[in-house]
């Protein structure tokens, strides 16, 4: 079951949907997408994705200053502490109020939760297990209506809140006899963000209306030594200071730097940059124009981090030399498709915002995004050279070149029509695209872009096509519940597979012989396309079952709806099939035996329709299901009801709003078999073959130990230590050994290397190739590798192929940041080469005189 052993990798094609957004280092951000946490390092850049789920979509992170610990709350104010390092959930706990804000103190201690119009303090709870690990240390009053931000003090003894009262609060800690908390009132609005100025013993609040006022504590006189210096004495109003924009109000703010840099986002998608106290605009960015529903500076201040919850967009400012570290956007509603590369490094996606986006496999974000469809994309497909073709419902095929990065081709029909479903032919040569009506197959050349054919026969929409991996068959599967394989240099019919009910995908295994169908009956077909006949059926509507929906009047065992197969594709080596649909369940089959070998989650976000099998029926009402998420959680999100009209106390009654269903869109394996990727609500969820799990201790005796290993190392047994290391599997250990053999002995080192740990040093030397600086000393270990052991990889088929395409990826990224370096510092180098020949010049000419 080890090759089975897949993984939630990461969360690509959305990068925020709400929340605020948290560093864990200046260089590491994290961000809430639905309910995962997905954390983005920047300087590489990659991106991961934290394995735990929380009940509903995640409306606030905060991460310890002082530990690997993390703190989610939900939209129902569910709790999680989440160990970073080891990426395990440690505890959960509910809050008995809305949560808008939560911080950890300076020391990590403790953290503040800012729940209805109270704030409370708890002590962080340890590492390890414990029966109760949260406790309450103590709860602040005080505010009349919701507090929205409370911030620490640098020592950790006060809080400063802001609340929807139009005030702040200025409280102690611990407490003491005698001490009243301080308001700080004056705002005419909502104060939406408080924060400390360290250096001048003051703070400034800001409110919705854009005003900041600046506060200075003023000391008693009689204030002794032992007393803390906000603990006696008055707060003063210092400034005030206005920063309109015509119909812009405050949504976020943050502050760095001791309170000495500040940035604010508006309702019309600017943010700027202040210098503290004087609040001197420095700068000022307009990301678009929805409202921004995070900000966020690094602990520098360098770099300022801005989400946009209503289009997926998240990107990171460096506002001093004005450039982009990060620009990433989410497709603006659904994605429809989605294809791997032949090599699989990239993925080309398509949405109903009608654009084309290519995913980079290493790092995880999107490259290049193309904006020429004008309606949804349904189909994308690549052609062996590398070109991205996209069908769309504008009556347009377009090819798209991944090198120059622009549409030189668009393919259209001599009757406008909508294109569902596109393929091209092995040698990219042929593009075929099926259409919704009328119901024929179309059929291009790449080069010339003339229509060369078109098929017809099909009674209802053309949904699915697929050229097979060698020859010019064509295999199209349409409503009308059959599947024709046309030769499509013959322009003949040469086999129709009828099916009882609707086809609505197909895939070719990989030596083009048989075929799997998905019906609406959900089930899976495999046809011998050689003699015609059905192979095998699997009754699959069982498995994929389970999820009801709100407004489903069945459970889900009885509701049809949702029992069947959308997608379907064969594994590598064509002993295995990937299935997915209209439900939270992806399943994988083995072909010859017709059983369910995995099934697998998509979500368990309750945010989501149909990921519950049962129920609640305390949310249910004469009216209709009434939602588990609060209606301020709604709205905050930007899909509840508002009043706009003054003094109406009802909703609008045309106001409709529902849950996104939880499904499966398209399922694709990568072309080496070591991950595969799931379309869905969400996004597109990456599983990876967690092969370092495996663990093979047949040959370990007891003398193989780390210390043997460093013992062996030191008197020159290169080859023996290396061997050793790859039985312990222990990546720290492989990599000490390895910078310790010397470059003159790599070649003889590797002879040493068996068969058995082929696979284990490829991976090594991929993990190590990917953010090594000492790239030509590892590169010296592959080519001697590769020299050594390549002609017994290549007798060894495709068992040696997740390693060595991993291997290409890493090297393949390595040689784009070495290039893109270069190409920056080419007149740099042209410079200083000229410079040293002119220093030769006239160093030879000083010897001659």
């Amino acid at each position: 079951m080890s090759r089975f052993n897949f993984n939630l990798s990461r969360l690509c094609g959305t990068v925020h949907t709400g929340g605020n957004l948290s560093f864990s280092s200046n260089t590491e951000l994290n961000s809430c997408v639905g309910n995962r946490i997905t954390t983005i390092d920047l300087v590489k850049p990659s991106v991961k994705t934290l394995p735990m789920e929380s009940r509903t979509s995640l409306k606030a992170i905060a991460v310890s200053p002082k530990g690997p610990l993390m703190i989610t709350v939900d939209q129902t104010n569910h709790c999680m502490l989440v160990n970073t390092t080891l990426n395990v959930c440690l505890h959960r706990m509910k809050f008995k109020k809305s949560v808008s804000h939560i911080t950890f103190s300076p020391t990590g201690t403790h953290f503040s939760v800012c729940t209805g119009r109270h704030v409370q303090v708890w002590r962080t709870p340890s590492l390890r297990r414990e029966f109760a690990p949260f406790v309450l240390h103590r709860t602040y009053t005080g505010h009349t209506d919701d507090v929205k931000r409370c911030e620490w003090s640098e020592d950790g003894r006060f809080l400063l809140t802001a609340g929807e009262d139009n005030t702040g609060r200025v409280y102690m800690v611990d407490g003491r006899d005698g001490y009243v908390p301080k308001t700080l009132a004056g705002h005419r609005e909502g104060v939406i963000a408080s924060f400390w100025i360290s250096e001048e013993s003051g703070c400034y609040t800001v409110s919705k209306d854009g005003a900041v006022f600046s506060w200075i504590f003023n000391p008693n006189e009689d204030t002794t030594a032992d007393r803390h210096m906000y603990e006696d004495g008055s707060w003063n109003l210092s400034t005030k200071h206005y920063l309109r924009q015509e119909g812009a109000r405050v949504t976020c703010a943050s502050a760095s730097c001791g309170g000495a840099v500040l940035a604010i986002g508006f309702t019309t998608g600017v943010f700027g940059i202040y210098n503290m106290p004087g609040c001197e605009n420095v700068h000022s960015l307009s990301v678009g124009n929805r409202v921004l529903t995070s900000l966020q500076l690094n602990g520098t201040g360098e770099w300022v981090a801005v989400g946009v919850g209503g289009t997926g967009q998240l990107l990171v400012w460096e506002w001093q030399s004005e450039s982009y570290v990060l620009k990433q956007q989410a497709h603006g509603y659904q994605v429809n498709a989605m294809a791997y590369s032949p090599d699989g490094s990239n993925a080309a996606t398509g949405g109903e915002d009608g654009k084309v986006k290519l995913w980079s496999g290493g790092s995880g974000f999107c490259f290049v995004t193309f904006q020429e469809h004008t309606a949804p994309v349904k189909d994308v497909t690549w052609t062996a050279k590398g070109v991205v073709i996209s069908a769309s419902l504008d009556g347009t095929v377009r090819c798209f070149d991944t090198v120059r990065y622009r549409n030189f081709r668009t393919l259209t029909s001599p009757t406008p029509t909508q294109f569902l479903s596109v393929s091209a032919d092995s040698e990219g040569e042929i593009i075929a695209a099926g259409s919704v009506d009328p119901f024929d197959v179309y059929l291009w050349s790449m080069q010339t872009g003339k229509l060369l054919d078109v098929l017809s026969g099909h009674k209802g929409p053309v949904c699915t096509l697929k050229f097979a991996p060698i020859g010019g068959v064509l295999s199209s599967g349409a409503w009308d519940g059959t599947v024709k394989v046309w030769d499509v240099y013959k322009s003949n019919n040469v086999e129709t597979l009828i099916h009882q009910r609707d086809v609505l995908a197909l895939d070719y295994r990989g030596d083009g012989k048989e075929i799997v169908t998905a019906t609406s009956a959900g089930t899976l077909n495999f046809w011998d396309l050689e003699e015609g006949e059905l192979k095998n059926v699997i009754e699959g509507h069982r498995d994929i079952m389970g999820g009801r929906k709100e407004n489903d009047r069945m459970t889900a065992e009885n509701n049809a709806s949702a029992r069947h197969f959308t997608s379907v594709t064969y594994s590598a080596d064509g002993a295995y099939v990937l299935a997915g649909g209209n439900s939270k369940y992806i399943c994988i089959y083995n072909v010859a035996s017709g059983i369910l070998v995995k099934k697998f989650v998509i979500s368990h976000n309750r945010s989501l329709d149909g990921t519950l099998d049962k129920l609640n029926s305390k949310y249910d009402s004469v009216g209709g299901p009434i939602s588990e998420v609060p209606a301020e959680e709604e709205e905050r999100a930007g899909t509840g009801a508002v009043t706009n009209i003054p003094g109406a106390k009802r909703l609008d009654t045309g106001e409709r709003k529902s849950k996104q269903e939880v499904r499966t869109i398209r399922v694709a394996f990568s072309p080496g078999g070591e991950e595969f990727c799931a379309v869905t609500t969400e996004g597109m969820l990456i599983w990876r073959l967690d092969e370092d799990l495996v663990f093979d201790p047949i040959a370990l005796t007891e003398d193989v130990t780390p210390h043997a290993v460093n013992l062996s190392l030191q008197r020159g047994q290169y080859g023996q230590a290396l061997i050793m290391s790859l039985l312990l599997n222990e990546t720290p250990l492989i990599a000490a050994v390895v910078d310790g053999i010397p470059t003159s002995s790599i070649e003889l080192v590797t002879r040493s290397i068996t068969r058995n740990h082929y696979v284990r040093f490829l991976q090594f030397l991929a993990e190590k190739i990917a953010d090594t600086p000492h790239i030509e000393y590892y590169n010296n270990w592959l080519h001697a590798f590769a020299k050594t052991h390549g002609k017994r990889i290549e007798a060894g088929g495709g068992k040696y192929i997740h390693a060595l395409r991993a291997v290409m990826a890493a090297v393949r990224t390595r040689q784009e940041e070495l290039k893109h370096c270069l190409s920056e510092n080419v007149y740099t180098l042209q410079w200083t080469q000229k410079s040293l020949e002119i220093a030769l010049r006239k160093i030879e000419q000083a010897k001659k005189v």
